[in-house]
């Protein structure tokens, strides 16, 4: 958690939070999405995080892939922008957010696959290979790539 995060708890609580997510649809060379299975919650999405304060949005999508992934985006795309319903979580302590999330697509990386602590599992999977365990906050755009949707997606 940063502590643009941990200051505001401070101040409201588990009130409902407003963040901003970027992550990653990334592909690899024969058109593969890289998944993530979460080590705290054991459920597969996209490699991501919430924007810090002063970052710009491409440069918090590619620290949080080099993160979560020990892979370098070299290029990234926008794949497309998600708020609505599914944009809202409550963590198992309490904590309520509301998440707009800014999605990119990238082919273009280097790097060997290296999970963290954050991650339990790290793999390239097919159109017909998605989980059904998917971060329900992720599904949308997960589906979207999964079904050819053009981008950039504005939902």
């Amino acid at each position: 958690m940063n502590d643009y995060i941990k200051t505001m708890r401070q101040m409201i609580g588990h009130e409902t939070l407003l963040t901003i997510g970027c992550g990653a649809i990334i592909e690899d060379d024969i058109g593969r999405i890289l998944l993530q299975k979460r080590t705290d919650n054991n459920i597969w999405g996209i490699p991501g995080g919430i924007l810090e304060i002063g970052e710009t949005f491409e440069e918090t999508v590619k620290r949080e892939v080099f993160e979560e992934t020990n892979l370098i985006l070299n290029n990234v795309s926008l794949f497309g922008l998600y708020s609505g319903k599914n944009g809202f979580a409550e963590y198992s302590n309490g904590d309520k957010v509301f998440s707009v999330q800014i999605i990119f697509y990238s082919n273009d990386y280097q790097g060997t696959l290296q999970i963290n602590d954050e991650s339990s599992e790290l793999h390239f999977v097919s159109r017909n290979e998605i989980p059904l365990n998917l971060n329900p906050h992720q599904a949308p755009f997960i589906m979207d790539w999964h079904n050819g949707m053009p981008t950039p997606v504005i939902k």
